[in-house]
């Protein structure tokens, strides 16, 4: 039987690959401190991150790579918007009032 690939050169269709990426499974630990032991190549490919997103999703359990600001950086903008604490605390009364 013949098979035309893409270039069209009509090559047997039993000689044609098809590439596929077969993902290994890893497992982590969990600790009797409900800690997550990562393994290791999975963690070097987040470079710097040491704080994820959790979430359960589908009866799964998902990890993404958060990015945390620092509060000298919230201070800061706050500072350069010109609010302070008196305007911090005022803002969690009126959201507190809310509910």
């Amino acid at each position: 039987m013949q098979s035309t690939d893409h270039c069209g050169s009509g090559a047997d269709w039993r000689k044609i690959r098809i590439p596929y990426f077969r993902v290994i499974a890893m497992l982590a630990k969990l600790t009797s401190k409900n800690q997550l032991t990562l393994p290791k190549a999975v963690v070097s490919q987040y470079p710097g991150t040491t704080y994820f997103e959790v979430r359960a999703e589908k009866g799964r359990i998902v990890l993404v790579p958060a990015r945390v600001a620092s509060l000298e950086g919230v201070w800061a903008k706050m500072e350069t918007l010109g609010l302070g604490e008196k305007d911090v605390e005022d803002a969690v009364k009126w959201a507190r009032k809310r509910k």
